[in-house]
């Protein structure tokens, strides 16, 4: 984890994770509340840094371990005794009450995965407040393991067919455990849950994108000093934030170097330097390293494989152009929480990585430049917060993401110059379509990707043999979780059918109506 920039008189929510794929949820629900809560592995909380922390609030996040198994995840005992609300998730419930008493059995006929229904006791509970409007809640599961005895001082306040202790607490400890998963869309009330929680432990609500503003620019000051920075810039909402934020600690030490690698989309190296020496006022420097990117990554088909060449080859672009500024020693990123918790498997931790990125997983060890990663702790909807609090105009902070990496993982195998052609003309008439269609803020993100298939068609009297194509849209909040756009089929027939007259080189369209998870956003 990267140093925390908030001082320390905000309230802090310490959320100690076991490994759950959706911890970073937690986290969101919890930010959307307007609490600050950092995301610190199991195996590296300790007495000591519980007594730094001075968390006002912990949550035990879910987890793939079983409390049987050898070395199995646990938090420190101490967490116990210091005297503030608890709250476990699934595994979190597990390990919760293994530790204070309770028995947890392994699974068998009481697994549940998926949608379940929690019905509640008689007693009532302040963590329900506004729960069980009707007989019965909603709930996501995801547990093998089961509670099958609650510990010392707990009772009952919910159950499910195959969780008889689906919720429990124990009052006057302010502790509570559920088995099921509050943090997900398919606990519809799970939003609710949170509040209750953090307002029973007396958190301000004090995390807001105008105190982030104040502190960030502190922090960045403190990092910097009279150094000089520069900026990896793409003309996304990161790095433009980025690019903005530290201007405004620094001013002039900031040098932005926007870099054109020969896998951005049409027009773009042209739109993003004038966007940016036009509006901004930024002293940027257009890097044009095409022939370098695209020859380091000929014959280059294994997606990891390009993603590090591309990552490395940023890396030296950026140190070419620090060496010729003086005092240069800090390199900005547009870093964000979702780059980190995807990349970053904690040693000795049960969690995966699901893949590298560019801006993480790619960086050199010695790099020779000290990084200055200011939205590194925001998820992306707080970085467009974030932008609108620092005045950015709308089509920069509304601009759908775009990956480092570019066009490179939009074109799965080989890339070749050809190819590149194509997926440029392809993606700049689907983009037209969607905002011809009045469609563009609806969608989290929307691309073209080239397949590395060539498909039969029959164009006039001729016969084809091209490339096939898939379009992408998915809706989301964060990144995190996404789901497919559903077009209409008259927009989806209208726009095939104008790539195919447009665009020489394709002659089959597909659309990808595939989710995160079990699929990523991007192809590679």
């Amino acid at each position: 984890m990267t140093e925390i920039l908030t001082p320390s008189d905000h309230d802090r929510l310490l959320i100690i994770d076991f490994g759950s794929q959706v911890t970073q949820l937690i986290a969101r629900r919890l930010r959307e509340l307007h609490v600050f809560c950092e995301i610190h592995p199991f195996n590296t909380v300790d007495d000591a840094f519980l007594d730094e922390f001075k968390p006002k609030a912990v949550v035990f996040s879910g987890g793939p371990a079983s409390v049987f198994s050898e070395g199995a995840p646990r938090p420190p005992a101490k967490v116990f005794e210091i005297g503030v609300p608890i709250l476990g998730i699934c595994y979190g419930q597990q390990v919760m009450m293994d530790m204070l008493g309770g028995k947890v059995e392994r699974g068998h006929k009481t697994a549940e995965f998926g949608r379940a229904y929690v019905t509640p006791e008689a007693e009532k509970l302040d963590l329900l407040q506004g729960w069980f409007a009707t007989d019965k809640e909603q709930v996501w599961m995801s547990h093998g393991d089961h509670v099958s005895k609650i510990a010392p001082g707990f009772k009952v306040y919910g159950t499910s067919p195959n969780a008889p202790f689906a919720i429990t607490a124990d009052k006057d400890r302010h502790f509570y455990a559920v088995q099921f998963h509050p943090e997900v869309h398919h606990t519809p009330n799970g939003a609710k849950l949170y509040e209750n929680f953090v307002r029973l432990a007396g958190f301000k609500g004090d995390w807001t994108m105008s105190a982030y503003r104040e502190e960030a620019v502190t922090a960045i000051r403190e990092q910097v000093g009279d150094k000089q920075v520069i900026c990896a810039l793409s003309g996304g909402v990161d790095s433009s934030v980025a690019a903005a934020l530290i201007h405004e600690a620094v001013g002039d030490q900031l040098t932005c170097v926007f870099v054109d690698h020969g896998l951005l989309r049409k027009n773009e190296a042209e739109e993003v330097v004038g966007m940016f020496c036009d509006h901004m006022n930024l002293h940027v420097i257009h890097a044009d390293e095409t022939e370098l990117f695209l020859g380091k990554l000929e014959g280059q088909s294994d997606p990891e494989t390009k993603r590090k060449i591309i990552g490395g080859l940023f890396i030296d672009v950026f140190q070419k152009y620090a060496d010729q500024i003086d005092g240069a020693e800090f390199l900005a990123q547009g870093t964000l929480y979702p780059d980190v918790i995807e990349s970053v498997s904690f040693s000795g931790g049960p969690s995966v990585t699901i893949k590298s990125h560019h801006n993480v997983g790619g960086l050199p060890e010695k790099m020779g430049l000290k990084l200055v990663e200011p939205l590194r702790e925001l998820f992306k909807d707080e970085v467009r917060a974030l932008g609108a609090e620092l005045g950015l105009p709308p089509s920069f902070i509304g601009r759908h993401p775009f990956p480092g990496p570019g066009l490179a993982i939009r074109c799965p195998g080989e890339i070749t110059r050809e190819k590149l052609d194509i997926l440029r003309e392809a993606d700049a008439v689907y983009i037209d379509q969607i905002r011809k269609h009045g469609l563009y803020d609806e969608i989290w993100q929307a691309f073209c990707a080239i397949l590395p298939v060539r498909t039969v068609g029959v164009m006039g009297d001729g016969r084809t043999y091209d490339f096939a194509c898939a379009l992408r849209a998915v809706t989301s909040v964060d990144g995190m979780t996404a789901d497919y756009y559903p077009f209409s089929h008259e927009f989806l027939g209208e726009t095939a059918t104008r790539i195919i007259n447009e665009v020489p080189g394709i002659n089959r369209v597909t659309y990808d109506i595939t989710s995160k998870p079990p699929g990523t956003i991007e192809w590679e």
